[in-house]
């Protein structure tokens, strides 16, 4: 029998020029730069209804996006929503009326979460107008990519 690997989906997630809100996004991008054609990188607003569109028909999402939980600015958040909800405050800064909390959660009660769903939130500092990320925003970025890509590494050795 053939393994199967799993249909990778990376979704990053923010407003680049919203300064760290832009983070989800300058993490995919850079995982893409490492994965290339063997992963899906997508990158959305996080409004609620695009994001569980967005999923259909993966078997294994990680999500990326800038939080605001009051943790000190660069803070890693590492979150898997089959343990446990994801806070709905963590994703205040949304511009969208259902943040990506409750997108999770209203794709729970349809039964269209993806078999395995990782979500890494970065604590931002500043989300006012600019494209430039603040310094411990920036630090926090180097190693999100590293823990992400061992996640992903690990994702494609997974049997189907």
């Amino acid at each position: 029998m053939t393994a199967i690997a799993p249909n990778i989906v990376v979704i990053g997630i923010g407003n680049e020029y919203r300064s760290d809100d832009g983070v989800g996004i300058v993490v995919a991008r850079r995982l893409h730069e490492r994965f290339l054609t063997k992963i899906t990188v997508l990158e959305e607003s996080g409004e609620g209804a695009a994001l569980i569109d967005s999923w259909k028909g993966a078997t294994w999402v990680m999500l990326l996006d800038a939080v605001h939980s009051g943790t000190p600015a660069g803070t890693i958040h590492r979150l898997d929503p089959w343990a446990a909800p994801v806070p709905s405050g963590f994703f205040h800064y949304s511009t969208h009326a259902f943040s990506v909390a409750e997108a999770i959660e209203l794709a729970r009660s349809l039964d269209q979460l993806p078999a395995h769903l990782i979500v890494y939130g970065i604590e931002g500092e500043n989300f006012a107008a600019g494209e430039e990320l603040s310094p411990a925003v920036t630090q926090a970025v180097d190693v999100v990519v590293e823990r992400a890509a061992e996640e992903l590494r690990e994702a494609m050795k997974l049997d189907g």
